[in-house]
């Protein structure tokens, strides 16, 4: 509510001149009190009382009144009163961010059962949990930087990498913190929106903090050690967000507050993206009050319009109200404001914004089939997003490779074309990894065809001796917990080895 009333502000603010001649209006046609008359001298007296005008009621409220208020709340709402950015359907609700998670041995510390850094990996899950459809990035630093996951809306793609990190993986010892905020400003660099960078230890070197004191990025820390105990070096860092750990879920609501905070000042950097008018909430005042110039004498008998909607048939004759004055993609936008994503997926008729809500409301083969119909830019966007949260990885690539060949140079369309590159190189890495058959059953005299020079073309196989079948692309990273620690430790020391070259 404080944030909402330090937003507030008239979209064209000129209207409220016209306050001005509505006031000037007012003043000159309400009534004046009538004059009582002297009639006891000519006139019997009890006549004389019944000429008297006023004499019998006093008129607290006049129809100029009446007027001139709705008049008033008519120029209000021209105004366009607003607190609130637009939400853009392309871009998530909440900032983006990157988790920055330390994975060394002072993590393995058991003073939070079972250790620091298992506590860590919870913390972090709930809260990508909490964050549904927002984006998530993963870096993981020790004595060097690296970076986990890029953005990505997936928490599935998540969980397997948090769950491989462990010191053992980690190419050096030491603190680079400093060096993993530049990774983290790095991605957040490709973004429309402005993000934050969330920190996940125990301690820092004060040499790191240096940097840190001059990031633009949005720093959040949350810091693993038992509750009361406190890291002092973050005191220096005053721009900084820093929550402590608690056994509860205190701690991810409050990283959560912080993160839309982070948002919000985004959008209010963001002169794209445009304000909501609100006007429409004095709009209905004045609506209802242009109501009692339809009844002689202007005055509405409003006991019986509080009977009628307080009765119980009240609401059932006036359900479908909103087909009177809302046409279907109106009211659909409604319930989509609501987040209320099925309902708008039947109520729109605009296929765009119908398969936007459908993909929203994770009906994602039915959004598929209705966005591959359009052919917008937009649409194979959102047939790219359909598609990669359904898995399909090499049609989401296609997808936005349409999205960009309809708009060329567009920056959302590029990033995740890159992300959902980097899932099917990942996928079908891991794939090739594990082609060794044993998986499937097959024997050491058995045949099996590499597929590395055709990724994701088919493969043959002979069949499983004992009947089992291969797992499916989809099931392939749930498959290989045991092999994702050697996976992220071959990937860090060829990312050392890059950086030393």
């Amino acid at each position: 509510m404080i944030e909402a009333l330090a937003e507030f502000h008239f979209i064209r603010a000129y209207w409220l001149l016209f306050l001005i001649p509505v006031l000037f209006l007012w003043g000159i046609t309400r009534p004046k009190k009538s004059q009582k008359q002297d009639f006891s001298e000519s006139i019997a007296p009890h006549l004389a009382e019944a000429l008297r005008v006023g004499a019998a009621e006093t008129r607290g409220v006049y129809p100029a009144d009446i007027a001139m208020i709705a008049s008033a709340f008519i120029v209000l709402a021209a105004a366009g009163p607003t607190w609130s950015r637009m939400e853009n359907p392309l871009i998530a609700d909440t900032a983006p961010l990157v988790i920055t998670l330390k994975v060394t041995e002072s993590m393995e510390n058991s003073d939070l059962t079972p250790s620091r850094l298992e506590r860590a990996k919870f913390k972090i899950t709930d809260l990508i949990n909490a964050r549904a459809g927002a984006q998530t990035a993963l870096v993981a630093y020790a004595g060097s930087p690296h970076r986990v996951a890029p953005l990505t809306e997936d928490a599935n793609i998540l969980r397997p990498l948090l769950e491989g990190l462990e010191p053992a993986v980690m190419p050096k010892d030491g603190d680079s913190a400093t060096d993993a905020l530049a990774i983290g400003e790095d991605i957040l660099k490709g973004n429309t929106t402005a993000g934050a960078i969330l920190f996940v230890l125990d301690d820092i070197e004060p040499s790191q903090l240096q940097n840190m004191k001059t990031t633009e990025a949005q720093l959040l820390f949350l810091t693993m050690l038992p509750e009361g105990d406190t890291i002092v070096q973050l005191d220096n860092l005053e721009s900084a967000q820093v929550v402590q750990f608690s056994n509860d879920d205190q701690d991810i609501r409050q990283l959560q507050r912080f993160i839309k905070s982070a948002y919000s000042n985004a959008l209010d950097d963001n002169d794209l993206v445009k304000w909501r008018d609100q006007g429409w909430i004095f709009a209905w005042p004045a609506a209802l009050m242009c109501l009692l110039w339809f009844r002689r004498g202007w005055v509405i008998q409003w006991v019986l319009l509080v009977c009628f909607l307080a009765s119980p048939s009240g609401p059932a004759q006036a359900e479908g109200w909103r087909d009177w004055f809302l046409t279907p993609d109106q009211q659909g936008q409604i319930a989509l404001n609501n987040k209320e994503f099925a309902k708008a997926a039947n109520l729109f008729e605009d296929p765009y914004h119908q398969g936007y809500a459908l993909l929203k409301a994770g009906k994602y083969p039915e959004a598929i089939t209705v966005l591959t119909q359009l052919n917008t830019p937009e649409a194979a966007f959102a047939e790219g997003l359909a598609r990669i949260r359904n898995r399909e990885y090499r049609p989401a690539i296609s997808a936005f490779e349409t999205a960009l060949e309809r708009r060329p140079g567009w920056p959302e369309a590029q990033h995740n074309l890159e992300v959902s590159q980097a899932i099917l190189a990942y996928v079908e890495t891991t794939r090739e990894q594990s082609d060794t058959g044993e998986e499937a059953g097959i024997g050491a005299d058995d045949t099996v065809f590499d597929n590395e020079d055709g990724r994701g073309q088919d493969t043959t196989a002979q069949a499983p001796v004992d009947g089992s079948a291969p797992l499916p692309a989809d099931q392939w990273i749930s498959a290989i917990d045991t092999d994702m620690q050697d996976f992220l430790r071959n990937r860090f020391l060829l990312d050392n080895q890059v950086q030393e070259q």
